[in-house]
């Protein structure tokens, strides 16, 4: 009963790393597929990783509570502050002084991660003194507190992504890489039996064993999913949204000053900005999203538009350096990736039953099915671990970690 995981980004990885702790899943029978020929490409490596616990919706509390909880977890066990960057942060909004939009402060006070305790103390102006060593800008003086005190944290999430992965493999879990899955094939009973993967660097194409198939392709998975079983009368409702990021350095963030705890920072400029301060020196800075940048064939074919990326450098000048100062950030990594969204704005995790297979049909309980795992939006890394955990629990067929019911099509 081999497992067979479309996409190794966080969500696959996190999938497979619990899967292959169980008792019941061999590890060597867990199987690991992504076509990108540069793993981590898109949001699971150039994401922000703000990490948060509260604020959600009914349906991605306790999801997410769980996520929030396995993060600190498993920073704890592995060192993840020195591993992946795990940290405890402060998370502040920049207050526009000259603003006077109340829908934009609501907006802001209601938005994931936000506490309720936050959001009122935001609301009776509970305005923060302490800024960020980095945050020097003239218009950055004022700053509301938008969290409590053990509610957030954040990672580098392509390190974690490795570390998963690493983990992973060492357990026994196999990794096809650059492979692309090209059709599915059934038994005698009609039961889906395998996979044919592609590899895309010798073309050579293998017919790979499979009675679980587990879709977490992130934006693509509409179009894994359609391709695999093209007779399917449903459609995922995943549709992509792109952001870009920076990664800079400013000379008043330091490798070693992260050790009392990092800052995230948001700013309503160019229709929201989120700067993150992560441990090992780095500054991270995102902004400019949409959902009608077109998705490339590949996360490494992102069509990087260098306009964008000036307007977002610009607002890093803006908020990290002072008017009087002789340097300039350095910018060391300029991306842009594609995070999966949902029209309901929640995540996907479900068993497609056999119905809304098509001619496929799979084996009964925990010995087959096709299971899809995505749609998290900008919460992909916050939610990922979560969501890994409870994918593999319902894989096996065993308890759930929090409830899902609500996460289905």
């Amino acid at each position: 009963m081999a497992t067979v995981i479309l996409g190794s980004g966080i969500i696959g990885c996190s999938t497979a790393f619990y899967l292959a702790q169980s008792r019941s899943t061999p590890p060597n029978s867990i199987h690991l597929v992504d076509p990108s020929p540069e793993l981590f490409a898109s949001a699971s490596g150039k994401a922000g990783g703000f990490l948060a616990r509260d604020g959600f919706s009914k349906a991605t509390a306790e999801l997410s509570a769980l996520s929030f909880q396995l993060h600190a977890e498993l920073a704890a066990k592995y060192d993840g502050e020195k591993a992946w960057g795990y940290s405890r942060t402060v998370r502040m909004a920049i207050v526009d002084q000259n603003a006077d939009d109340a829908s934009e402060k609501v907006h802001r006070l209601l938005a994931p991660g936000v506490s309720e305790a936050a959001a009122r103390d935001a609301e009776s102006s509970n305005f923060v003194s302490q800024q960020p060593t980095w945050l020097r800008g003239k218009k950055t003086t004022k700053l509301e507190m938008m969290s409590e005190e053990g509610t957030v944290a954040q990672v580098d999430p392509r390190r974690l992504s490795q570390f998963l992965l690493k983990k992973s493999l060492d357990l026994g879990v196999q990794l096809h890489h650059p492979a692309k899955a090209l059709s599915i094939s059934t038994d005698m009973r009609g039961e889906l039996s395998s996979v044919r993967l592609l590899d895309t660097t010798t073309n050579a194409e293998t017919d790979l064993p499979c009675t679980k198939l587990i879709i977490t392709a992130g934006a693509w998975t509409p179009k894994v999913f359609k391709a695999l079983f093209p007779d399917s009368p449903i459609r995922i409702p995943v549709h992509s949204m792109s952001g870009y990021s920076l990664l800079v350095k400013s000379p008043h963030w330091s490798t070693d000053q992260g050790q009392e705890g990092c800052h995230a920072i948001s700013t309503s400029a160019l229709g929201g900005v989120y700067l993150f301060g992560r441990m090992g020196g780095e500054i991270y800075v995102s902004g400019i999203n949409s959902v009608s940048t077109p998705l490339p064939e590949l996360a490494t074919q992102a069509d990087i538009d260098e306009s964008s990326i000036t307007e977002l450098k610009q607002v890093a000048k803006d908020l990290l350096e002072e008017t009087n100062e002789k340097y300039d950030i350095e910018v060391t990594r300029k991306a842009l990736c594609f995070r999966p969204m949902t029209s309901s704005g929640e995540p996907i995790l479900v068993r497609i039953p056999d119905g809304n297979l098509g001619k496929t049909k799979t084996r009964v309980g925990a010995e087959g099915g096709v299971y899809i795992a995505t749609g998290n939006g900008p919460w992909g890394i916050s939610q990922g671990l979560g969501m890994g955990k409870i994918t593999a629990e319902l894989v096996e067929g065993y308890p759930l970690s929090a409830n899902v019911d609500r996460l289905g099509i």
